[in-house]
């Protein structure tokens, strides 16, 4: 769904259908804090998934105060599930879940 700044993202929701107002993202988790529809202005999620379709990849996300607790942000952690590791770059992947693929080995033969 598109996000109130104009990106594509799929944690993003948002109802206004016959009366209602409602807008959520669905990744932080309740722990973290409030979620508004600011924090979607300097998102990472929608560039990454703009530029990983890998299945494997997994973010989680969660909202964080910054200096004294002035500003807020989304920060994420991304994790591949096929390789049961952390991806240190996740607009690139992490590197093992497309080895063994056939078009891969075309190319390089």
């Amino acid at each position: 769904m598109r996000t109130p700044y104009g990106a594509e993202c799929k944690h993003y929701y948002a109802d206004f259908n016959r009366g209602r107002n409602t807008q959520e993202c669905r990744l932080p988790r309740s722990a973290s804090g409030k979620w508004t529809p600011d924090l979607c202005k300097a998102c990472p999620i929608p560039r990454i998934q703009l530029a990983n379709a890998c299945p494997h990849l997994v973010l989680n996300g969660r909202i964080e105060r910054g200096f004294l607790g002035l500003t807020r942000r989304m920060s994420m952690a991304a994790t591949c599930s096929k390789a049961s590791g952390p991806v240190a770059e996740p607009a690139i992947g992490c590197g093992h879940c497309h080895e063994d693929s056939p078009a891969l080995q075309f190319s390089l033969e």
